[in-house]
């Protein structure tokens, strides 16, 4: 996943170098290579986000239980 947006900035890079003022390849850096990269990035991370929530709340589960639990041993 990440050689793919190393690449992708490479290109971007490039582009952004023959644009003709430096307003024109920061704006080309920014549209084409920063922003569709951190969208890919973020739509490709909600598996690793939602993994890593989903273990938090075991975590969270096994070192206090629920009360609702306790009430019904007793």
């Amino acid at each position: 996943m990440y050689i793919i947006v190393i690449a992708w900035l490479y290109v971007v890079i490039l582009m952004a170098a023959t644009e003709k003022s430096i307003a024109a390849g920061l704006l080309t850096f920014t549209f084409y290579g920063l922003v569709p990269c951190a969208l890919l990035l973020w739509i490709l991370g909600a598996k690793h986000r939602r993994h890593y929530r989903n273990k938090q709340s075991l975590e969270q589960n096994v070192r206090e239980p629920d009360s609702s639990d306790t009430q019904a041993d007793q």
